[in-house]
């Protein structure tokens, strides 16, 4: 291989990765902001309530908002160390990490900010006519972040350094064969910790939320997460093949054999 290809393929790379790292921040810090609605799987889809008897209770699919972007996350983690090893994730975990502080911090100035009267003005009933103070719901909504950025930060890190050694130590047993075994097995584990991390945190600790429901709440996205991680298993075949021909087999073969042995 000549340099000028291989300063080609550096900078194809280089691109990647940017790529990846763009798709995860934003996924993760929409996740994030979004996270503290809590919505109705059944009212959504016009169905009766689950009622599912788990642990001796009947749950429903309730879920926070943020499992909408969630999965993005969990695939892009995993392209991210097959072609970038853990080093790779870790360096993007911790500046999403950062990044989501910084957004909290610039949320809660925001919601400190005096609001305009023509903008309380403007806005002084909801859909239905009744009486509403904007400024009030725009703080109570996004000063749930707190707790949720909290326990956010904590669930990540922790599911994310999980993951990344689930992952790891799962493609060292498997080489490079069975891709879906280390994916869904490192989502499916570093999971099981997040989703009960994350809202006994931000809606027990810093909420008002018993027990009951953070278990309630926290299993159905649990359950959910690994559901959609087992639908999704294709898409990171679609993404090894479009990577791969990016990048050019060798050079991707050689870049995953380095990021298994880093």
């Amino acid at each position: 291989m000549t340099i000028p290809d291989r300063t080609i393929q550096e900078a194809k790379r280089q691109r990647l990765f940017l790529l990846l790292c763009g798709i995860f921040i934003t996924n993760a810090l929409i996740a994030e902001i979004i996270g503290g609605k809590i919505f109705s799987v059944e009212t959504l889809l016009g169905i009766a309530p689950a009622q599912l008897p788990i642990a001796g209770q009947k749950l429903d699919f309730n879920m926070t908002a943020g499992v909408i972007s969630w999965p993005v996350v969990f695939i892009t983690s995993d392209i991210i160390n097959e072609y970038f090893g853990r080093k790779g994730v870790k360096r993007i975990s911790y500046l999403t990490s950062a990044l989501i502080v910084y957004t909290f911090l610039i949320i809660y100035v925001a919601t400190q900010l005096p609001p305009a009267q023509f903008w309380l003005d403007l806005n002084n009933t909801d859909s239905n006519g009744n009486t509403f103070n904007i400024n009030d719901a725009f703080s109570k909504i996004f000063n749930q972040g707190l707790g949720i950025m909290i326990g956010s930060i904590t669930a990540f890190l922790l599911g994310q350094l999980l993951d990344i050694l689930v992952f790891s130590w799962l493609r060292r047993k498997t080489g490079s064969r069975f891709i879906w075994l280390r994916a869904t097995g490192s989502t499916m584990f570093s999971q099981l910790v997040d989703s009960f991390v994350v809202i006994g945190i931000a809606f027990y600790v810093f909420g008002n939320w018993d027990l009951k429901l953070v278990f309630s709440v926290g299993t159905i996205n649990y359950l959910y997460k690994g559901v959609v991680a087992i639908l999704l298993t294709p898409l990171l075949y679609v993404a090894h093949y479009f990577i791969d021909n990016y990048l050019g087999k060798e050079y991707a073969e050689e870049l995953s054999h380095h990021a298994a042995h880093e």
